[in-house]
């Protein structure tokens, strides 16, 4: 049973959706160079980044703020 949450704008989408966004927004280089962790810097795939920001609360923060500034910054354009 899911629960509404009208006030969480990441309520609904899933981290494989984020990550995969903002690679194609960004690339691995630039992604790696705005959220400091390895699994964007040595040999990167969105699974061993999904694994390591499963196990990380603090990295996986990071995304998805720089995911819904990544959005804002779309609906403007």
């Amino acid at each position: 049973m899911r629960t509404e949450q009208p006030n969480n704008p990441l309520h609904g989408i899933k981290l494989t959706d984020m990550v995969t966004y903002l690679v194609d927004i960004y690339g691995w280089e630039s992604l790696a160079q705005r959220i400091n962790i390895n699994s964007f810097k040595s040999n990167p795939s969105i699974k061993s980044s999904l694994t390591f920001l499963r196990k990380t609360p603090w990295a996986r923060d990071k995304v998805e703020q720089l995911y819904l500034e990544t959005k804002q910054l779309d609906k403007r354009d």
